[in-house]
């Protein structure tokens, strides 16, 4: 490298000139135009981090600041914004150099700063891409431990530490750009934490009872016609009866929200006039996101997430967060300066040997180290709130896999699980692994210690397989179903670690995968090349919305098939909204960027006939499965015979009525039974007793045509009732026809039987 771009690298360029310095408090100059010196900062204390109003045991009120900022920072500076006078829309800033230092904290007390007040800081420090070194104190910086959030995230030129248009584009990144970022980011907002949570009673549902609903605070509840139009899309929104009731009358125990933390949209979504709808761009992990609030912005958001738990908590509904703690969104070394990586760039984030550029285990451009103390701080510190001030009852983490890296690889010995494991707060909430990120080793199914729930992708694929006729034979198929003993089977799991799903967030909608065989992401603007191309999905025949009577009348018969084996398989069974009412994306497999009517649940197909039976069979089989123990085991089956007569606890079957052998698992099978004893659930109920329930007969069958059937005889059954038909729209409320064991009945194409033992 010449010597010209070695100083360029180092920070001696930067674009355009510099703009007027306003004063600070210590009269030195910064950007935006003169101001009034500030308030008088007093040292303060550096726990707890971020911004803390308190009255002093002198009477004196005021805020605490503190901020972690590594060993690299040389000075930070506490920047505080306020309107000119009110209604004018002119801000003023006034920077107060933080006065202590306290084991790389710095920290200040400012008297009279009280809740609603605006701020952010700017680090001073070494500008040295080369050695990771990124400080800048041109970028105003969001403070990680910010419990509210003001403004949008734009992202022009002068919001990046870099200068973005530099021509020499193989060290653009290493050039530090001058100008000054405040007016284009959001502030920090100064919050009082005041709220009493006595009257709160927690659900508390045990994992083995629960029935997990994953949704989108914004996409559940903008089209819902009940719903006030001001409150559609936030957090008021869903605490609305009418969507509270549609949770309740379904029977879900759990609402899981996609993100809801502070994040940001990306650059290059905001340039095809996009937006992140998701929310997988995390950048403020204590803070509601500001978006989906209908009360304000000024800290009014935090009150109304509350209430939203509250809401749902009073109805029996546990709140479970999606969260983003493996990377944020600044992205790789071309991205945004927005907070960590102005504050500490080495200290918070995986790099490369080369420490110019970031280790990426997440597809996301940066991985958090959650391997170092003040990164596992930051993450165990917002939990910890979320859990204790926000009211919520457990977390799904995110490519949870990059979190439990050790140096490199993936350790369940980690760091992060350690002191997750050991936190009393922590340990008693729900914990939902998403097992994989997308580095070498990544792939984690299983391998989670107890206390530890993961996303089963397992058992989302060998059922796909199954209905869409491609499964080389049904060994997987009955781990998937029993509960995935060969997963979770040792150091004391139980089969409700594993949370079944058949669709999710990502991916088709359950509609859209017996519609279409390949995804249709053109309006992501991507050149359909984003989204998995791997869907084992079947269209029936026709790609897309169809015409045809049969084909409809076939999807809907698919989709029940689907839902009906979810609900009966051992484990923990989580919905997207939306499926039980047939809602459709049009194929779009990646709808991360649809904020509209494509990402929106749309609640028309509430009252369609044509949709309607589905809801119903939703939640008639949600209540089958809270009503029936064996359908919820809190253990593992074990396959032997438990008395006598040689009846055991699950038996597998083939259409001749007889067990299956072991040939007949490695065979391929369209068609299987499974019998599941209520006479053999281990375990006792709250008072002592033994756990005793009715048995069933459930008959899968995937073939393109009827089958004859042979019930098994005794000891199995005398005779058998049956409870649930896929083949039938409608299913009948009153007791079904009985059928005697041993008798051979006709099982329907492409359908379920669910049966129940009467002796």
């Amino acid at each position: 490298m010449s010597s010209a771009a070695e100083q360029q690298a180092a920070g001696a360029v930067r674009a355009g000139p510099a703009a007027p310095a306003p004063r600070t408090a210590d009269g030195a100059r910064g950007a935006g135009g003169p101001v009034p010196a500030g308030p008088p900062v007093w040292p303060g204390a550096p726990t707890p981090l971020g911004a803390r109003f308190r009255v002093g045991p002198d009477g004196v009120a005021g805020t605490n600041f503190a901020l972690w900022a590594g060993g690299g920072a040389e000075r930070v500076e506490l920047c505080l914004f306020d309107e000119q006078s009110p209604g004018s829309g002119a801000v003023v800033e006034t920077r107060l150099p933080l006065p202590e230092l306290t084991h790389e904290i710095w920290h200040g007390f400012v008297p009279g700063v009280r809740p609603g007040q605006r701020y952010g800081f700017r680090v001073h420090g070494r500008w040295d891409p080369w050695t990771g070194a990124r400080f800048n104190p041109a970028k105003l910086l969001l403070d990680p431990y910010a419990r509210a959030v003001d403004g949008d995230f734009a992202l022009p030129a002068e919001v990046y530490g870099h200068v973005r248009d530099w021509p020499q584009q193989y060290i653009a990144d290493t050039v530090r750009d001058d100008r000054d970022s405040a007016p284009y980011v959001p502030k920090g907002v100064v919050v009082h934490d005041d709220d009493d949570w006595a009257d709160d009673v927690r659900p508390k549902t045990p994992w083995a009872d629960s029935v997990i609903y994953e949704l989108h605070v914004r996409g559940f509840t903008m089209r819902h016609p009940e719903v006030p139009p001001e409150l559609r899309g936030t957090y008021a929104g869903l605490a609305h009866p009418a969507a509270v009731g549609h949770l309740t009358r379904l029977g879900v125990t759990a609402v899981e929200l996609l993100p809801v933390h502070q994040f940001a949209h990306e650059d290059h979504l905001l340039r095809r006039g996009l937006r992140n709808h998701w929310g997988y761009n995390s950048i403020g992990y204590f803070a509601p996101h500001a978006g989906y609030s209908s009360s304000g912005t000024a800290g009014q958001q935090v009150g109304e997430f509350k209430r939203m738990v509250r809401a749902l908590h009073a109805a029996g509904i546990e709140v479970i967060l999606d969260v983003v703690y493996n990377h944020t969104a600044e992205a790789g070394e071309l991205g945004p300066t927005l907070s960590l990586r102005g504050i500490d760039n080495r200290g918070y984030y995986r790099l490369q040997s080369d420490q110019r550029r970031y280790a990426d285990y997440t597809g996301c451009g940066n991985t958090l180290h959650a391997g170092r103390p003040h990164v596992l701080r930051l993450i165990t510190d917002s939990l910890r709130y979320w859990v204790t001030e926000m009211g919520v009852d457990g977390f799904r983490f995110d490519l949870a896999a990059a979190l439990a890296r050790s140096m490199h690889d993936v350790d369940m010995l980690s760091p992060f699980l350690a002191v997750i494991a050991q936190d009393p707060v922590l340990r008693r909430v729900k914990l939902i692994a998403e097992p994989w990120d997308v580095g070498s080793g990544g792939y984690q199914v299983g391998a989670f210690p107890p206390l530890w729930t993961e996303w089963n992708d397992r058992y989302r694929d060998a059922v796909r397989d199954f209905w869409r006729g491609a499964l080389p034979d049904v060994r997987d198929l009955g781990y998937r179903l029993s509960g995935s003993s060969d997963l979770y089977a040792w150091g004391g799991r139980r089969p409700y670690a594993s949370v079944n799903f058949v669709t999710a967030h990502d991916g088709f909608t359950l509609r859209d995968l017996v519609s279409y065989e390949r995804k249709h992401n053109e309006a992501n603007g991507e050149g359909n090349r984003d989204g998995s191309n791997d869907n084992r999905s079947w269209n029936c025949g026709a790609e897309g919305e169809s015409d045809d009577p049969r084909i409809r009348a076939l999807r809907r018969r698919q989709l029940r098939n689907l839902l009906t084996t979810l609900l009966l398989s051992t484990g923990v069974p989580m919905l997207v909204a939306g499926d039980e009412l047939g809602r459709t994306q049009g194929g779009n497999n990646n709808a991360y960027c649809q904020d509209n009517e494509t990402g929106w649940v749309d609640w028309s197909l509430a009252g369609d006939p044509q949709w309607r039976p589905l809801l119903e069979l939703t939640t008639r089989l949600i209540a089958l499965r809270h009503a029936h123990p064996v359908l919820r085991r809190r253990a593992f089956f074990s396959g032997r015979a438990q008395g006598a007569d040689g009846l055991r606890d699950l038996a597998w079957f083939t259409p001749a009525g007889a067990e299956m052998t072991e040939r007949d698992w490695y065979a391929p099978a369209a068609s299987l039974g499974l019998y599941l004893s209520g006479r053999d659930i281990p375990g006792r109920d709250a008072r002592g007793e033994p756990v005793v329930d009715d048995s069933f007969l459930a008959v899968l069958h995937a073939a393109d045509r009827p089958a004859a059937w042979v019930l098994p005889g005794p000891p199995w059954a005398q005779e058998y009732e049956l409870v649930l038909d896929t083949s039938q729209e409608e299913q009948a409320a009153a007791p079904g026809t009985v059928h005697r064991g041993g008798s051979t009945v006709t099982v329907p194409a492409r359908s379920v039987l669910l049966l129940r033992v009467r002796n």
